[in-house]
């Protein structure tokens, strides 16, 4: 059972998000869009499409995945690093491109630029950690 103090805590974040234009229908919205560029994209594409076998049930993970992020939803109990462990054609560059197609895919359809700045942070923090786990660990 969660305290007062972290129920309290949860409803500021989401007030805060929503402020900013942040809720479920834009994280819906973002997944959407930004995968529908991944799956054609030239370098990432690949990656993707011979990684995810049934892409709306990854969406509605990635979804999950998202609003546990951003919203502090607590919806989402995967384990991502495990999950791209399994992938052996991601490269350390892909994590670039794949930063500035969410960021550019935030550009183009986020409700306010403190929006972006809030999933970029976000973003760049998962990117960075999961490089490192994959590529960087010690023997």
């Amino acid at each position: 059972m969660s305290s007062e103090h972290a129920i309290a805590a949860r409803q500021k974040i989401r007030a805060d998000a929503a402020a900013i234009g942040v809720d479920e229908a834009f994280i819906s919205k973002l997944v959407d869009e930004f995968y529908s560029r991944v799956r054609v994209h030239p370098q990432l594409g690949p990656v993707f499409n011979g990684a995810v076998d049934d892409w709306p049930d990854h969406l509605a993970k990635l979804k999950q995945f998202w609003e546990s992020v951003a919203l502090n939803a607590g919806v989402y109990s995967g384990r991502p690093m495990q999950a791209h462990l399994k992938v052996k054609s991601i490269e350390p560059a892909h994590f670039g491109e794949w930063l500035y197609l969410f960021e550019q895919t935030l550009r183009d359809i986020a409700p306010s630029e403190a929006a972006v700045e809030y999933f970029m942070v976000r973003a760049s923090r998962i990117g960075e950690s999961l490089k490192l786990g994959l590529f960087f660990r010690p023997a």
